[in-house]
């Protein structure tokens, strides 16, 4: 049972990494497509009052995300990374959708990794596998 928890644990960090290295990596190769497709214009603009460009905010994203995968590959601070994550994914969500748009594709896909994320957050400790 041990063995198949920590291949499980494995399994999950590792496709989660995927998703963050991935995203993360696209924000430095195609900032633009972010911050048009989804920042919202006003959200930009409190950006500008704080001397912040939205491409520089994009690519903060981006160094967030890639943190993200490369702690859940490296499998240091996986805890706090994950929740750290969920918590982003939350507010991206609330941001960008709100209530107006209340389940779309992509709405769902970070439903299902805020729960993948959430599982890793509480994950026994190895002391109980």
């Amino acid at each position: 049972m041990a063995q198949s928890l920590r291949n499980a644990h494995l399994l999950i960090r590792i496709g989660l990494a995927i998703v963050f290295l991935w995203f993360g990596m696209d924000k430095f190769i195609h900032p633009v497509y972010w911050l048009n497709a989804w920042v919202p214009d006003a959200f930009v603009s409190f950006l500008v009052r704080l001397k912040l460009s939205g491409t520089d905010f994009i690519y903060l994203g981006g160094i967030f995300e890639v943190l993200v995968g490369v702690s859940l590959v490296s499998s240091f601070f996986v805890k706090y990374f994950s929740a750290a994550a969920a918590l982003f994914l939350v507010v991206v969500s609330v941001t960008t959708f709100g209530l107006t748009h209340i389940f779309s594709e992509i709405l769902v896909r970070d439903i299902g990794l805020i729960g993948a994320l959430l599982a890793l957050v509480f994950w026994p400790e190895r002391r109980f596998l």
